[in-house]
C-alpha cells in the first residue's frame, strides 16, 4: 500500500493494489474485507476513522487510494465492472487516472468516491449506498 502511494495508478495494477491492501489490513486486525457488498460498510467506517482523526488529506492519500482500489475491485467482482484507464476527458472530469466500466458501458470513479467520503463524510457519501444505487450493474454475479 505505502510503496505505491507515489505512483500514478493504472487499470492493470488496481486488482493487485486492492489485494495488497486487504492482505496488509487483515494481517493487523479482523476486518471482514472479503470483497462483498457488505464489506463496503467496513470501508465507510475506515474512511470515517481517518476523518475523525483530523488527518490532513495529503497524509492519507495512499491509504485512501488503496481503499478506492478495494471499492473498485468490489465493483469488478460483484457488479461485472472492469478496470479501465481513463481518457484525457474522463481524467479531467473525475480527477483520477483510472475508473471502472460497468456492463452497460457507464464509467464510475471509485477512487474519487472514497475521496468524497473522506472530504464530506456523512451518509450521503456512503460507499455501500454507492454500490447499492449504482446504475449499470450486472443483475446477478457469482463470487470470483
Amino acid at each position: 500500500m505505502g510503496k505505491q502511494a507515489g505512483r500514478v495508478p493504472c487499470a492493470s495494477g488496481m486488482r493487485a493494489e486492492a489485494a495488497e491492501f486487504v492482505a496488509g489490513i487483515t494481517a493487523r486486525g479482523r476486518l471482514p474485507l472479503d470483497y462483498s457488498v457488505a464489506s463496503l460498510r467496513v470501508v465507510d467506517f475506515l474512511v470515517d476513522g481517518l476523518r475523525k482523526g483530523g488527518t490532513d488529506l495529503d497524509r492519507v492519500r495512499g491509504p485512501l487510494r488503496a481503499l478506492g482500489a478495494y471499492v473498485g475491485e468490489v465493483l469488478v467482482r460483484r457488479a461485472g465492472a472492469v478496470w479501465v484507464d481513463l481518457d484525457e476527458t474522463q481524467r479531467a472530469y473525475f480527477g483520477q487516472p483510472v475508473g471502472v466500466r460497468m456492463p452497460d458501458g457507464r464509467v464510475w470513479n471509485p477512487l474519487g468516491k472514497v475521496l468524497n467520503r473522506f472530504e464530506a463524510g456523512g451518509p450521503e457519501e456512503s460507499l455501500q449506498t454507492f454500490y447499492l444505487t449504482l446504475h449499470g450493474r450486472a443483475r446477478r454475479r457469482s463470487a470470483v
